[in-house]
């Protein structure tokens, strides 16, 4: 353990001394968090509406004033015809139209189904796809208090109504579900970037022979060197999470040292990575590129951080068991968002500690094939 430790100080001091390591370890990843937490989001507010009111009664006026109150809309043109909403959507002017056929209050009030029509610029399929679910709700909501109106004037019978609760996220805030994957997608890609340049910074300024000669074991050495990157990787993951919690109201249900522990075998499981890289090629820009393929792609496309794992063809999701990501991302929003106990997550945590004993020990038999 004092060669390992010994290693680990040597280690330590070339970080100090590297702005660039020092920099990826801990400002890259707060700039990130802060760049891709604001700007990633699938919630949308302020979406550009026409509306055709034909009707121009009080029950089309209060349908109006729910678009505009519920902030997911702005009122930009009050349009006659359908000539008019044809050129403000061909100019993309407007992105949503409510027309609001004449005698709309008059069915409503004599029992008729009354129709409205809501035409969405659909050359966005995600955008439009939210615009649509948003419109939907406000039209729902408006039609059930009116029925209620009706119904408490003793006109028709009272309709079963369904009362849904969402649990963990109320509010469907979008920002929930990805702000723990943008912790995971930072973390991975800093741990592995900056470990995997360190063997390389050996072999690069001609002082791997003196590692070679040295009477270290491999085993001491990949821990010598994985400590100080593991104690820097986990203050910066921590304060990434402070700052989720602070800047997108991410919240802590669960308790602090079991997230502490999945961090740390993450960070593990990352840095080994790192280090297994190293030791496969000869030069830092090459080991920059592998550590961003082998980092990057598979925690944004195969660890459920965006695109959900179900939804993909089996062959894939046998390939995400693979990625470490996947397992994190599970227990990280278990732990904050639902606060569940370590026998929940005992899965999760199991395979991430068994990539981590994985990489760790393939980085140090490459070591040692490296020191023959």
């Amino acid at each position: 353990m004092r060669k390992a430790l010994a290693v680990g100080r040597k280690e330590f001091w070339q970080i100090v001394r590297d702005g660039r390591t020092l920099m990826i370890l801990l400002f890259v990843p707060a700039f990130f968090l802060g760049l891709y937490g604001y700007a990633l989001s699938w919630d949308i507010r302020h979406v550009r509406l026409a509306v055709m009111d034909r009707d121009n009664s009080r029950d089309s006026r209060e349908l109006i004033s729910s678009f505009t109150n519920s902030t997911y809309f702005d009122i930009v043109a009050t349009v006659r015809s359908m000539t008019d909403i044809e050129r403000l959507m061909d100019r993309g002017d407007i992105r949503v139209a409510l027309v609001i056929p004449e005698g709309m209050s008059h069915d409503l009030r004599t029992g008729r189904v009354a129709q409205v029509q809501v035409l969405i610029n659909g050359d966005n399929a995600n955008t439009a796809t939210t615009v649509f679910g948003y419109a939907q709700a406000i039209v729902r909501g408006v039609s059930a208090q009116l029925q209620l109106d009706i119904i408490a004037g003793g006109k028709m019978p009272p309709p079963i109504s369904a009362e849904p609760r969402i649990w963990y996220n109320p509010e469907l805030t979008s920002t929930l579900f990805l702000v723990p994957g943008l912790i995971g997608f930072i973390v991975m890609i800093s741990s592995v970037v900056s470990t995997s340049m360190s063997i390389v910074r050996e072999k690069e300024r001609g002082t791997w022979e003196q590692v070679r000669m040295a009477p270290i074991n491999n085993v001491s050495y990949v821990v010598g060197k994985t400590i100080p990157y593991f104690v820097i990787s986990l203050v910066s993951a921590l304060f990434i999470i402070a700052a989720a919690m602070v800047l997108f109201g991410l919240p802590m249900r669960g308790s602090w040292l079991l997230l502490l522990f999945t961090v740390s075998l993450f960070l593990a499981g990352a840095l080994g990575t790192g280090l297994l890289v190293s030791t496969l090629v000869d030069s830092q820009s090459l080991a920059f590129q592998v550590s961003l393929l082998i980092s990057m792609l598979p925690t944004i496309i195969l660890s459920g951080f965006i695109f959900p794992i179900a939804s993909m063809p089996a062959p894939i999701r046998a390939i995400t068991y693979l990625v470490p990501a996947r397992y994190f991302l599970v227990a990280l929003r278990a732990i904050v968002l639902k606060g569940v106990d370590a026998h929940v997550v005992s899965m999760e945590l199991a395979a991430l500690g068994v990539y981590a004993v994985a990489v760790l020990g393939l980085a140090s038999v490459r070591l040692g094939k490296e020191k023959v």
